[in-house]
C-alpha cells in the first residue's frame, strides 16, 4: 500500500524558513551549509506560496458564491409624472 504524503503545515514551514534565514544572516555557516540552507529555503518558499495561492482560490470561490448579481439601475421619473 502506498504511503500518504504528510499534510503540509504552513506555520511550521514558515517557522523553518525563518530559522534558515536567521542562520544564514549570522554568517557562521560554511559555503556548503549556506547553499543547502538556501536550497531548503527556496523549497519552503515555493511550498508556502503554493499554499497561499490555494487558499486565495478557495476564498475567491467562497466570495464568488455569495456575491449578489448586479441589477440594472432604473431611474424613477416621479417628478415628471406630477407635472
Amino acid at each position: 500500500m502506498a504511503k500518504k504524503p504528510a499534510k503540509f503545515n504552513f506555520e511550521k514551514a514558515l517557522e523553518n524558513l525563518e530559522e534558515l534565514v536567521e542562520a544564514m544572516e549570522e554568517g557562521e555557516l560554511s559555503l556548503e551549509e549556506s547553499l543547502k540552507a538556501f536550497e531548503q529555503g527556496i523549497k519552503l518558499t515555493r511550498e508556502c506560496q503554493a499554499a497561499l495561492d490555494n487558499a486565495e482560490q478557495k476564498v475567491q470561490l467562497l466570495v464568488k458564491d455569495d456575491e449578489p448579481e448586479a441589477e440594472p439601475f432604473i431611474e424613477d421619473n416621479e417628478d415628471e409624472a406630477l407635472d
